[in-house]
């Protein structure tokens, strides 16, 4: 994002204010690698509510989930919001791979290294499993 948010002289900046900003840049970033890419795919029921993943690429069983940090708030609550999901996506047929893309360009979350190591792994019951990878993405100075 860097190269986009710290152009060239004369040329504006480009702002990653919301979720939707950055899976819009994911999405034109991995369209000419994967032809199949499927935006607000729905998954199965979990505690009486399903939800809709960000991209879903079912020719790599894959699934990437974006978060974008707001605010200190949020960063306590993104770990949490990432376990509901992680368990609507475990139970999906074509999801064995789950990436989770957190942009936190403020640097609200005070321990990154915690919160990957709490969420990668392998994530198995009798209903499904998945495999967790977490990237956080921050601001470089």
């Amino acid at each position: 994002m860097q190269p986009l948010i710290h152009r060239r002289k004369g040329s504006q900046a480009l702002q990653f204010s919301s979720e939707y900003d950055i899976q819009d840049l994911l999405h034109a970033l991995l369209r000419p690698w994967v032809s199949d890419i499927r935006p607000e795919e729905f998954t199965p029921s979990y505690a009486g509510s399903n939800t809709r993943m960000d991209f879903l690429l079912p020719d790599h069983k894959l699934v990437i989930e974006t978060k974008r940090v707001r605010d200190k708030g949020h960063a306590l609550k993104v770990g949490d919001e990432l376990i509901i999901d992680i368990e609507h996506y475990r139970k999906h047929a074509e999801a064995d791979h789950l990436w989770c893309v957190i942009y936190d360009p403020e640097l609200y979350i005070s321990n990154p290294k915690g919160l990957v190591n709490d969420l990668e792994g392998t994530r198995s019951t009798p209903e499904g499993k998945v495999e967790v990878q977490v990237v956080i993405v921050g601001a470089s100075a």
